[in-house]
């Protein structure tokens, strides 16, 4: 049996088992939360000696104590006593061990509740702003890539089939345009878990005279949470921010399953850099995007992580309850793995190359500029859904004559399926042809793409 040191155990008669002990503790997980666990205890600390509820000169005696205990963990020369089941204990027992009866001062009118429910959302505001330079890096390197494929064309595709003809720097920003709606979701968590549940207490407030609007600004809150029986329990925030996590996880996941097929001797549309591949154990010759198949695959444990997180908040009674303490097993791991999927995945990215020879050759295969034929008899006048008909038929008597392209047909066998088509068809027939006719906002033609680098190259330095 253990050696009771914990302020809970007073209450309960003998001491807590070993196998309680180590059930219940989270140090091992949430020691990671030290500087904001300190940070609010300033706060909170300095908020005491405003309301007169500590001296000025206690109060700086605890921030000289948590300021040097900041730094012995930071150095690694802190001893964490595994009998302090997490950091919040472990920072106040080492208060108390440095200043005594001052620092038993300190958890004067707060609770572990609301100090956990603070730290996380103090943590999560600066892990939010470190995804966010990580995106950014990598709608960078897609834009920087982006430009190096301003002219040449490749296939689209839909259903995994060919579909229609758009310039490679387009297909490459699709995924700034991804990116950029996961950097705003991110920034929408960022305002809304940007209040200041400290001061709350356990549940219901407290009967001291706190001035929780001091400790709120002093911590950068935009306000204070304003209801203690919600603060004390309020997650939500985990749950968007493994939510906005999971959406990253998916964007990368895609381009990933993109790059797989992109890379293998089918398609040969792209060269990763061998600094992103491994080989086989057993066959010599292999190639293996083994990093893209991971991120693709780590997008399983964010999902993963985000139900879990649901699971924990869905039949929990209102306010808090232990259960909570395992919202940084979940958080801390979608965190931590969509940090190193968007780190890896811009390395990808800037060292990736387009084969547009290999495209090129077989760019016309699949008849990619059906619909644009379609186009061409609507602008003569035809219905869009007779057109689409007619060419229809069209590339069945191109595959029935074992011809690969809609040009490979003659004019009198246009005629013969519409009699509206006229020798200036071939104009609009092509792959490449058909990318530069493109005319819509936000179309995958050159013209376009030239305007989306440059406002991407805009937006960006904002960010």
């Amino acid at each position: 049996m253990a050696k009771s040191k914990r302020s809970w155990e007073q209450r309960l008669t003998g001491e807590t088992d070993e196998l309680t002990l180590d059930f219940v503790e989270s140090l091992s997980r949430d020691k990671r939360l030290y500087k904001y666990d300190i940070a609010a205890s300033i706060a909170h600390a300095r908020m005491l000696a405003e309301v007169g509820l500590i001296t000025k000169s206690e109060f700086s005696e605890i921030q000289k104590a948590l300021f040097e205990i900041s730094d012995e963990i930071t150095a690694g020369r802190f001893k964490f006593d595994r009998t302090c089941e997490d950091i919040h204990m472990a920072i106040e027992a080492a208060l108390i061990k440095k200043t005594g009866d001052v620092g038993a001062k300190l958890h004067t009118g707060r609770s572990r509740n609301d100090q956990v429910a603070t730290d996380m959302r103090l943590w999560m505001r600066d892990r939010i702003e470190i995804l966010q330079t990580r995106i950014s890096l990598l709608q960078r390197d897609f834009v920087k890539l982006a430009a190096k494929y301003t002219e040449a064309v490749m296939p689209a595709y839909t259903h995994l089939q060919r579909a229609q003809p758009v310039v490679i720097g387009s297909y490459l920003l699709s995924f700034v345009e991804q990116l950029s709606r996961d950097y705003q979701r991110l920034k929408n968590c960022s305002e809304l878990l940007n209040v200041c549940p400290l001061g709350c207490g356990a549940v219901a407030g407290s009967t001291l005279p706190l001035d929780r609007k001091s400790t709120a600004r002093q911590l950068g809150f935009e306000g204070i949470a304003w209801n203690s029986i919600d603060a004390a329990g309020d997650r939500d925030f985990c749950a968007e921010f493994i939510f906005d996590c999971a959406i990253i996880a998916v964007h990368l996941s895609r381009l990933a399953e993109d790059w797989i097929i992109y890379s293998s001797a089918e398609f040969d549309f792209i060269r990763i850099d061998d600094k992103y591949c491994t080989g086989s154990s057993m066959m010599p010759q292999k190639r293996n995007p083994d990093v893209l198949e991971l991120i693709r695959a780590k997008t399983g444990s964010v999902y993963g992580a985000l139900v879990a997180m649901l699971t924990i908040l869905k039949a929990q009674p209102s306010t808090y309850n232990r259960d909570l303490q395992e919202d940084k097993i979940h958080v801390f791991s979608a965190s931590d793995t969509i940090e190193a999927a968007l780190e890896i995945a811009a390395a990808i990215v800037s060292h990736t190359k387009f084969n547009t020879k290999q495209i090129a050759a077989g760019l016309d295969t699949g008849f990619l500029d059906a619909t644009s034929l379609a186009e061409y008899l609507v602008k003569k006048g035809v219905p869009f859904r007779k057109a689409h008909v007619i060419v229809g038929q069209l590339v069945t008597t191109c595959e029935q004559q074992a011809k690969s392209r809609l040009s490979d047909l003659t004019l009198d066998q246009f005629k013969a399926a519409c009699d509206q088509i006229e020798d200036d068809v071939y104009n609009c027939l092509g792959a490449t042809n058909v990318a530069k006719k493109y005319t819509t906002l936000g179309a995958a033609g050159p013209d376009h793409l030239a305007r989306q680098i440059a406002y991407w190259k805009d937006q960006l330095k904002e960010q």
